[in-house]
């Protein structure tokens, strides 16, 4: 594809099609599809964390005013299939952790269908819960692979062996806290059945991919795929807890399968959330590294410890990126596994990268102290000339350029390397420095149309916008491969009545959905010239990927800390990151994915941690209200850049992917500005003036 010079809709900084719809609150979410006449779902939950139901008493929920079904194990349609245990729900009487769903209740408002749910009793055979994370248990396991499908664990070289021989070296255990998804907008499905009762089921779903999710309703009822509809216009966040269907998607459909021609709703409320869509398992990292006195390294290891289900397996790929980051001849990196009483864990924003970049960039920064050598300077000295895991050429690759322009950017030629010597009245101030990184991927199946229609052009494919964009992107991307002003297209997305696309996930959706769009005008142009006829249409899909490259975008995080010297509060005021990451197609939309990331960051160092209680397997700060997140009050300045970079081998765009590199580095950055600030080494997140508390009333003149 050849995008013409002037005047190009890629790159060019325009406002989102969807803003004003949302801003004024006219979009339509998957919970407010104007429908007839629906009922309402509420769960009941499991207040225990493992067992098995024996007795569900529904007599006084079922005679209150406006219910309409009450639905248990014994009454719910069997699942054609169960594999999914996560998603087989109603299906017996097991009790897997807490929080579990074990019967709903349809009313007629939602009001009646939460107080009814509360009038169901439900009796237990109680035995005892496991849902302690810790690295020296003795049944730790290796899964067969890590998400998505790599190695668990790998190895070159003697890594004993060097750091045995090395001149300078750390090992240090870092731990990451438990996180959860919270969008905005909480998960939400409308279902229907045709009142026809020839098994066509249409849901209205908060979902990042409709195409997975159909497929997923259709094998679990037995449908033909050709027999589920999904639409989904506007999501209002996701962060990967949407990326594949939630227990809320099968509980409406099998509600409203009991109530045909009836719409049924259900959005979880943010307390479900904490138990049933997913969260990112903490993380025991224990890091070593070894280098020469010039600051070569000579050995990287990192071996992670996490936890999964017991129903469900999910290995989160934390060591992955200490594969690749840095140049050293030996290197190992090992996951293993807790299965506990617990929910099931998922994707949450950059999964692995965003965890497993914590504990390596802060050893680094260790390394670079006892060194004596700056830390900008020494991930320089490591910079690989080729993939260190795979041995292939990176497709492009400048965290160097992203590191100095970062510097530059943000003053650090004027840092005094010594921690706990700056003071500006009461606090102590200090700056830190991280790398980041996130795969450039592309997935295999994307399909999109072309059609000219009415004088303009139309493109459809059923991605998803999540708020990133892609309503306006993608025709950005069509403009140009059409070679008509972007005003001239027109873009429908988020319905399985559209080609099928790929989940919004992992950075890929530009990359997989634009290159589908690239092809089907590419095939519309070849077909019928400049300007086809009205009606004329063309469809594409993506090819295979470049499998000769390595690709990553890359970027440098760089934080400012300010540390109370009597309280131990801790402040960020400024977070800057500059970002290597393929051809921008929006600058606008590009800005808000990266100070979007980076704040999530702020939030992961500062304050998240889902707190659970070992005596009864339940997360206790499952709200708002105390699990806290960054919000206006807690972010100073945000400063997002970008080097000019054009890919030719990662798609037809030369883009990369920037929904999660900006999360990616941002802790380990905040984490090393707090240790120059005040001297304390925080290696357990999030970092709490607790933490630091001690160490302060220690320092010397106090």
């Amino acid at each position: 594809m050849t995008f013409p010079d002037e005047p190009a809709a890629v790159g060019r900084d325009l406002p989102r099609r969807d803003g004003a719809v949302k801003v004024l609150g006219t979009a339509t979410y998957a919970y407010e599809t104007a429908l007839d006449g629906p009922a309402y779902l509420h769960a009941v939950q499991s207040t225990i964390a493992r067992g098995r139901v024996t007795e569900l008493d529904t007599a006084a929920a079922e005679a209150l005013d406006g219910v309409v079904a009450v639905l248990t194990p014994g009454t719910a349609e069997r699942l054609a299939s169960a594999g999914d245990r996560e998603l087989a729900v109603l299906q017996d009487a097991e009790v897997a952790f807490r929080g579990q769903v074990l019967a709903v209740v349809v009313a007629d408002s939602s009001e009646v269908a939460r107080h009814a749910a509360a009038l169901v009793r439900v009796g237990y055979a109680q035995v005892a819960h496991d849902v302690g994370l810790r690295a020296d248990r003795a049944d730790l396991y290796a899964p067969a692979t890590v998400n998505p499908g790599l190695p668990t664990d790998t190895a070159r070289g003697d890594v004993d062996a060097a750091m045995a021989a090395a001149e300078v070296t750390v090992e240090e255990t870092y731990t990451t806290a438990m996180y959860h998804n919270n969008p905005m907008e909480p998960h939400a499905t409308t279902a229907l059945w045709d009142p026809a009762g020839d098994g066509f089921l249409t849901l209205w779903d908060s979902t990042q991919g409709v195409h997975a999710t159909r497929a997923v309703l259709a094998s679990l009822f037995g449908l033909d795929e050709a027999r589920v509809r999904v639409v989904s216009p506007y999501v209002g966040g996701g962060f990967g807890s949407k990326g594949q269907p939630r227990v809320n998607v099968v509980l409406a459909a099998l509600a409203a399968r009991a109530l045909p021609g009836r719409p049924v709703r259900l959005a979880l409320t943010r307390r479900q959330m904490f138990s049933l869509t997913g969260y990112r398992t903490p993380t025991i990292q224990r890091c070593r590294l070894a280098a020469g006195r010039d600051g070569t390294l000579t050995a990287i290891a990192v071996d992670v410890v996490e936890q999964t289900s017991r129903i469900k397996e999910f290995a989160e790929q934390t060591g992955v990126p200490a594969r690749m980051m840095y140049a050293s001849p030996n290197r190992r990196t090992t996951h293993r596994l807790a299965a506990l009483d617990v929910p099931v864990p998922s994707w949450m924003r950059a999964p692995g990268e965003c965890p497993g970049m914590f504990g390596p960039e802060v050893a680094m920064d260790e390394l670079a102290e006892r060194l004596g050598i700056d830390p900008v300077e020494l991930r320089i000295r490591n910079e690989p000339d080729v993939d260190p895991e795979s041995g292939k050429p990176f497709s492009s690759r400048d965290l160097v350029g992203c590191l100095r322009e970062g510097a530059a950017r943000f003053g650090w030629s004027e840092r005094d390397p010594r921690p706990g010597v700056r003071r500006r009245g009461d606090w102590l101030v200090g700056t830190g420095v991280a790398a980041s990184t996130f795969p450039a991927f592309r997935m295999p199946r994307s399909t999109a149309t072309v059609r000219r229609e009415g004088g303009r052009y139309v493109a459809e494919t059923g991605a998803a916008d999540l708020g990133t964009g892609t309503w306006t992107t993608l025709a950005q991307i069509a403009a140009d491969a059409l070679g008509v002003p972007v005003e001239r297209v027109e873009v429908r997305i988020g319905d399985t009545d559209y080609p099928p696309a790929s989940v919004a996930g992992g950075s890929s959706g530009m990359a997989t959905w634009g290159s589908a769009v690239v092809e089907a005008a590419r095939a519309l142009r070849d077909r019928y010239g400049s300007e086809p006829p009205d009606g004329a249409e063309a469809s594409g899909s993506v090819g295979p990927a470049d499998d000769r490259y390595a690709m990553h975008a890359f970027g440098a995080q760089f934080a400012e800390a300010h540390v109370h010297a009597d309280t131990g509060e801790v402040r960020v005021p400024r977070l800057l990151g500059v970002f290597a990451a393929g051809r921008i197609i929006n600058p606008r939309t590009a800005r808000s994915q990266f100070v979007g990331g980076m704040t999530m960051g702020l939030s992961m160092a500062l304050h998240e941690s889902g707190v659970l209680d070992p005596r009864t397997g339940h997360v206790v700060n499952h709200d708002l209200a105390d699990y806290h997140i960054t919000a206006n009050a807690d972010v100073g300045a945000v400063e997002a850049y970008w080097l000019p970079e054009h890919d030719p081998h990662v798609n037809a765009m030369g883009s990369k992917g920037i929904g999660e590199i900006g999360i990616v580095g941002t802790a380990a950055a905040v984490s090393n500005a707090v240790w120059h600030a005040c001297g304390v080494r925080v290696r357990d997140l999030p970092i709490t003036l607790d933490k630091v508390l001690g160490a302060l009333e220690e320092r010397p003149g106090r």
